[in-house]
């Protein structure tokens, strides 16, 4: 398995854990007048959904929502205060430039039809920075000689290179005219989004809200004229109608990646611990940690 192919697959656990619990971990508290057990009450009795004349109360939505998601979302829980816990008492630590450097390496290799979303930047550097250390944590006592770890650098060097790419979403229509009309609506505030999965005829991307990803450069898969555009305009800004063998295309751009090289020395932890998963058996997941610290939870023992 290749390097890229690896930190892949690593990061998509990790998208998918912290994607789960990311409602629990920052919902606001409410306040509320009352005492704990008044307000329990009054909030399990609240009526969330009204049938005519039967209602779903919220601890019936509540009770529900445990039965199938209530393990599951308890264990991503735990992995995350695992993680944190054990990085703490082993001095592990991650710097930002760290974490802007994955960041920009996963943004160059997302596309927008896989399993991974972009949310809010935020976000996504926090879940870097959960990869990062589970990663750390698991490997932290495997050894890798230095001549392997240059070596694999030298052999997948391009895995290490980004070249410019724009983050675009497109709609697809059949006339200049419709073209027109839609850029119209664009400019009264209608969502660029809402219009791709209503008016597009690219049925792919329209399901995706017209997201294509990020589009490099010197991208083969696209017309030039699409890059062209994408390079005249500010970010958040629509282009005018592009003429393209299926009809016209009105594109967005979100944001544009620089292009970077980077040296050995700024991934050579990432390819020490690529290597070094390689060596482990099973998945990649912070479970393994639990007797580490000792877990105990409502499912029973750490497992």
């Amino acid at each position: 398995m290749n390097g890229k192919a690896l930190w892949g697959i690593i990061f998509g656990l990790v998208v998918i854990n912290c994607l789960t619990i990311a409602y629990f971990t920052n919902s606001d508290k409410k306040e509320v007048f009352g005492s704990p057990i008044e307000q329990a009450t009054e909030e399990t009795d609240e009526v969330v959904a009204q049938i005519g004349d039967v209602g779903i109360t919220r601890q019936e939505w509540l009770a529900e929502l445990e039965k199938n998601y209530g393990k599951t979302t308890l264990e991503n829980m735990i992995n995350i205060k695992v993680v944190e816990e054990l990085a703490k008492k082993n001095k592990i630590e991650v710097s930002e430039d760290v974490i802007n450097q994955e960041l920009q390496m996963f943004k160059a290799t997302y596309n927008a039809f896989g399993d991974h979303v972009i949310q809010d930047e935020e976000t996504l550097k926090n879940q870097i920075k959960y990869s990062i250390l589970l990663e750390e944590l698991l490997t932290k006592d495997v050894v890798v000689p230095e001549g392997e770890m240059k070596q694999f650098y030298e052999n997948n060097k391009h895995f290490y290179q980004i070249s410019p790419a724009y983050h675009i979403s497109q709609i697809v229509v059949e006339t200049e005219e419709e073209a027109k009309q839609i850029m119209e609506e664009l400019k009264d505030g209608s969502s660029f989004q809402a219009l791709a999965a209503e008016r597009s005829i690219d049925q792919i991307t329209a399901s995706h809200g017209g997201n294509l990803g990020f589009i490099p450069e010197d991208s083969e898969f696209f017309p030039e004229e699409y890059i062209k555009q994408a390079s005249q305009l500010k970010e958040n800004q629509f282009s005018t109608p592009i003429k393209t063998n299926e009809g016209f295309v009105i594109i967005y751009l979100h944001e544009k990646l620089e292009g970077a090289q980077y040296s050995y020395d700024q991934v050579k932890n990432q390819i020490r611990r690529q290597l070094a998963l390689e060596q482990m058996k099973g998945n990649v997941s912070a479970k393994k940690l639990w007797e580490d610290i000792g877990v105990t939870w409502f499912y029973g023992e750490s497992e």
